[in-house]
């Protein structure tokens, strides 16, 4: 065997999928929840009243993002199945022009005519709906739709995000409690988007000046609107 039959190799595509919703989960639950509590806190709100809406934040929005996601990957995964249905009649009416249709594919990726043709035949013998699933509709293992895994990954995230600035709140004293909390979300943000640039194999130091930039600028506008509706009321 040779050691391109044993090698194995592993890609950053296949971490597409779950690192998209882990991501966009944690950071969310970091970046709203701490926005709720600044705002709150900028509204010369108890330290009660802002744990409490904090916490309800958390559960909102988990439940938000877990629904939001699973009916937008639900949606996403419906049209594969259609594509992949519609596929399946037409490879069943008509294989020679499916043959034909991958090989002009191949084709204009640069293969010759002759080597296009052996090439789809090949892979139409194999597995015919398999190669119009990834050559013509895009659709491979890496991504295909996962409603569930996306939705509880989504919650679960927004939830270990939101964990952060609520445990600041319980632990800060309340002079204190708006810059520590703007700050831990700041220093969160930071490392989150360290993490997922790493993971992703992106330039660690634009993402972190995003999701800082980002994350600064929700809080200071939530701040303001509650300290502009604290006064009138």
């Amino acid at each position: 065997m040779s050691r391109f039959d044993s090698h194995s190799e592993s890609h950053l595509v296949a971490r597409i999928g779950w690192l998209r919703a882990a991501v966009l989960g944690a950071n969310d639950g970091l970046v709203s929840t701490a926005s709720l509590i600044v705002g709150v806190a900028a509204a010369d709100a108890g330290k009660s009243g802002i744990l409490i809406a904090g916490v309800a934040g958390l559960v909102a929005g988990a439940m938000s993002m877990a629904a939001g996601e699973y009916v937008s990957v639900s949606s996403q995964s419906d049209t594969e199945k259609a594509d992949l249905a519609r596929e399946t009649a037409e490879l069943a009416a008509d294989p020679a022009a499916e043959t034909l249709e991958l090989a002009g594919i191949y084709r204009a990726r640069g293969i010759d005519a002759e080597l296009s043709l052996k090439i789809a035949e090949q892979l139409m013998a194999h597995d015919a709906l398999g190669a119009h699933a990834r050559d013509e509709l895009g659709i491979s293992e890496f991504t295909t739709a996962r409603p569930i895994q996306a939705a509880l990954t989504s919650a679960a995230t927004f939830s270990v995000g939101a964990i952060l600035p609520l445990t600041v709140v319980v632990m800060a004293p309340g002079n204190l409690l708006v810059p520590m909390v703007a700050t831990s979300a700041l220093i969160g943000l930071a490392a989150l988007g360290a993490l997922g640039a790493r993971a992703g194999g992106a330039n660690v130091g634009k993402a972190v000046l995003r999701v800082a930039f980002w994350g600064s600028l929700a809080m200071a506008l939530t701040a303001g609107i509650g300290r502009l509706l604290g006064t009138v009321v």
